[in-house]
């Protein structure tokens, strides 16, 4: 009788282990900075923003002279040409605005030029990370920097050197 107790609960607890799930996690920044791919496109999306930066500052600056001219020869005007002067700072200030929407907003060209030069390198590591799990036979495997809140996680079940191996590169080298 106690032979077969412990045969059940020794099965049991075989059968509960052999059915636990894997999980693990990568730490998504660490393995995006070993990337040369993204440390290049980081450097052009920063390039082009300068640039737009440069841009918005002169047009303000163009804004700001026409502003202190019309201070200076305020009382030398009517009130007709008084009124033609704002209303060409007003439409400047409206261009200047819509042009900073346009580069920066969160439809802007720099938030889709960054999507389509970002993506491709998320996808690498993805199918990399995918790689991974199969590979340990991980059921689940989280990202550290992600929305889900991680209180605590051993590093043995960091997988992101595993990720960068996968990848090609060597962990602890990052990108330039």
């Amino acid at each position: 009788m106690r032979k077969a107790i412990l045969v059940i609960v020794f099965t049991f607890i075989s059968l509960t282990a052999a059915f636990a799930q894997r999980f693990a996690y990568v730490d998504s920044d660490y393995i995006l900075k070993h990337m040369p791919e993204y440390a290049s496109a980081q450097k052009q999306l920063e390039a082009l923003s300068v640039q737009w930066q440069k841009e918005v500052d002169q047009r303000y600056q163009e804004i700001d002279r026409l502003y202190k001219a019309l201070q200076a020869d305020q009382v030398l005007m009517t009130p007709d040409m008084k009124k033609r002067r704002e209303a060409e700072i007003a439409d400047k200030e409206q261009t200047a605005k819509d042009f900073q929407r346009q580069k920066f907003g969160p439809d802007g060209e720099l938030a889709k030029r960054s999507t389509s030069a970002i993506k491709p390198v998320q996808d690498k590591m993805a199918k990399a990370i995918q790689a991974v799990a199969e590979s340990d036979n991980l059921d689940m495997i989280f990202d550290k920097n992600s929305e889900v809140m991680m209180l605590y996680a051993n590093p043995r079940y960091d997988k992101s050197a595993d990720v960068l191996t996968r990848l090609g590169l060597k962990p602890g080298v990052f990108a330039k």
